[in-house]
């Protein structure tokens, strides 16, 4: 399939489950100790009036906003239309726009942190180099990303129950392709670890890294 293809089954499955997503998800981070304990440390890496880029937002924009409310200034961006239109009327102190994480329409340098949670799990690995270089090009120098996936060596076309029909395409990654994508994309390691899945979750591991941009 061409890039164009997948990301076409990602905003037509989103645009049909955005609503189904956001009562699912929206109040994911009163029970995740360990994601706000990530987003903590994160956090104490930037400046008090740090642009943080929420990559992915998805319809509720609830990672971002436990950032936002720390005092950051955070945009989201998301691929479906439906999802963006939703996390608009839900978060309405967020400025969100529909966008392309490979050509988003923001300048260089415009932000000091990304957060980027399962936002590449639907792109083909061959083209997630081109996101990593999108990442450092709105980062500014000495900028912070965290990204967050599921583990694993799967990739491809899935139709999982949870999805109602839609056909989405799925990617898996390990550490040292995680790694290498940031390296090779002009960011240094700061932290990477892998926690067990909770109980309310999917029984797959989930790897967090922590990079700074370094040119």
């Amino acid at each position: 399939m061409t890039l164009q293809e997948v990301n076409q089954l990602t905003i037509d499955a989103y645009e049909q489950l955005a609503s189904k997503y956001h009562e699912s998800f929206k109040d994911e981070m009163t029970h995740k100790e360990y994601d706000k304990k990530i987003l903590d440390q994160f956090s104490e890496m930037l400046h008090p009036s740090s642009k943080i880029c929420d990559a992915g937002c998805g319809p509720s924009g609830h990672i971002g906003k436990y950032l936002q409310k720390k005092g950051f200034d955070l945009t989201g961006i998301d691929l479906s239309p439906k999802c963006i239109e939703i996390a608009k009327q839900y978060e309405k102190d967020i400025e969100f726009h529909c966008m392309d994480m490979m050509d988003m329409q923001f300048e260089s340098s415009s932000f000091d942190g990304i957060i980027s949670f399962y936002s590449i799990i639907h792109t083909p690995k061959i083209d997630v180099p081109k996101i990593f270089q999108e990442y450092n090009r709105i980062l500014k120098p000495d900028g912070l990303i965290l990204i967050v996936v599921k583990k694993g060596t799967a990739e491809g076309i899935i139709n999982e129950d949870w999805y109602e029909g839609n056909q989405i395409y799925f990617t898996n990654f390990l550490e040292n392709e995680i790694s290498d994508y940031l390296t090779e994309s002009g960011f240094k390691i700061i932290s990477l670890e892998t926690r067990n899945p909770y109980n309310s979750e999917i029984t797959v591991d989930r790897i967090y890294t922590i990079a700074k941009k370094y040119r």
